[in-house]
């Protein structure tokens, strides 16, 4: 049972709410950072969580006036976002009962903008403790891009029809150390190729002896001026070779020649790959810290 401010409603959420969560996540965004960062895409994939059952582990708040007001998801993991207008009055506190409620007993974990300094404080006096920092890199594109030769063997091409497969498992396998479980194609494809954001023509594939190596893929969110690197990957047994950067650089460059400002993406302190980034020109934006708790 959740305890909510009077005149507060509360019900589950369902595929038909995503544009009104992406509404909701784009006003946090503006409100935190000056900036819009939300994708539908995201959304989607929540509920493409194969643990994740809408009817019992999503929650929807809408305030005295009908709009949407809070949003969150929990499973192992989840998160809980108030809309600006609404906060005050006790919903991030409500969400995190819910959560908690339905998570324990076991760890719940979830991802804060360290900007939103009213939720670190709650979480910090639940008990949480910080497990890894994330960032959001940034790199300018507005000078041009140079494009690093392509090491012996290896060849580039941009993301076409039949790559998915492929994509799919080298990610998996290079990510299997920084995730709790490896996704299913359908799942994967979800958060990747299958978003209407993808952008084949900014998300190259290196090749070597006809086999993938180490792959990109980018999005292109409406709006934002910015591309966004969602995944980089290279296969462990080719690392070291200057693949990543050379990825990278060609995603840039893809995104310059559309005539976007600047490319984005997200990494985290357990990858260890912040230096690399950093090597080709990208800087910190903003960060966010991941929180867990373990529940009795």
């Amino acid at each position: 049972m959740i305890k909510l401010p009077p005149r507060y409603t509360h019900r589950p959420a369902t595929t038909d709410d995503i544009p009104a969560v992406t509404a909701l996540a784009d006003a946090r965004e503006r409100h935190f950072h000056g900036l819009p960062h939300a994708d539908p895409g995201d959304v989607a994939a929540t509920f493409a969580r194969p643990a994740l059952d809408p009817a019992t582990r999503t929650l929807l708040v809408h305030g005295p006036d009908g709009d949407l007001a809070a949003w969150a998801w929990a499973e192992r993991r989840g998160e809980i976002h108030v809309h600006p207008a609404h906060t005050g009055h006790g919903l991030g506190t409500a969400l995190l009962d819910w959560a908690e409620g339905l998570t324990a007993p076991g760890r719940f974990v979830q991802s804060v903008t360290d900007a939103d300094t009213a939720a670190v404080e709650i979480l910090t006096a639940r008990g949480y403790t910080r497990l890894a920092t994330a960032w959001l890199l940034e790199i300018g594109l507005d000078g041009g891009v140079d494009v690093p030769e392509v090491p012996g063997g290896v060849t580039v091409r941009p993301f076409a029809d039949g790559d998915g497969p492929g994509a799919h498992t080298l990610m998996e396998d290079a990510f299997a150390a920084f995730q709790p479980r490896r996704k299913d194609y359908a799942e994967w494809a979800e958060g990747t190729v299958a978003r209407e954001t993808f952008a084949p023509w900014a998300s190259p594939i290196a090749f070597e002896n006809g086999e993938p190596v180490g792959a990109v893929v980018s999005l292109d969110v409406p709006g934002s001026g910015e591309g966004y690197i969602e995944r980089v990957a290279v296969r462990e047994d080719r690392r070291g070779r200057g693949i990543a950067r050379l990825l990278l650089r060609h995603a840039f460059a893809a995104f310059a020649a559309r005539g976007l400002s600047a490319c984005t993406l997200w990494t985290h302190s357990e990858t260890g790959a912040l230096a690399l980034y950093e090597r080709v020109g990208m800087r910190v934006r903003r960060s966010a810290t991941v929180h867990a708790r373990d529940l009795a």
